[in-house]
């Protein structure tokens, strides 16, 4: 790949997901003890997973992503699911990935939620989770 091929769209940690049992004492929880805003609750297409994003009202913040639904089998300790870099061209970003030979796709294609929110995720070196997010 050439330097002038490259396109890496990335601007910023967008949110970080954690994986709760129950969205809405979660939600309480962060809205009261931390005074995060709710500002999105948004239901996944798979018809499961539910998703809640909460902040501080700032339009550039990375926020925290609460996810119910993913999972019946949790430790009790806290489970962080993935991280999301903001980009501005998930397609470019998406073909970007696509090229190198060592990075392992999770999602064969982007994701569309109901909200056009739009995303794909990847393994890092360690399998963990890293998602790429254009909302």
């Amino acid at each position: 790949m050439k330097e002038e091929d490259v396109f890496l769209a990335a601007k910023r940690v967008d949110h970080i997901g954690i994986v709760v049992r129950d969205l809405e004492k979660s939600i309480a929880f962060y809205q009261e003890v931390l005074d995060l805003k709710l500002k999105a609750r948004v239901p996944h297409t798979n018809g499961v997973i539910q998703l809640a994003f909460l902040g501080y009202e700032e339009s550039e913040e990375t926020e925290i992503e609460l996810i119910q639904g993913y999972s019946d089998t949790l430790p009790s300790e806290a489970t962080i699911h993935h991280f999301a870099i903001t980009v501005d061209d998930i397609e470019k970003e998406y073909e970007r990935i696509k090229s190198f030979d060592n990075i392992e796709l999770i999602d064969e294609e982007i994701v569309t939620l109901p909200n056009g929110y739009r995303y794909f995720y990847i393994y890092g070196p360690e399998k963990e989770w890293i998602e790429f997010f254009q909302r």
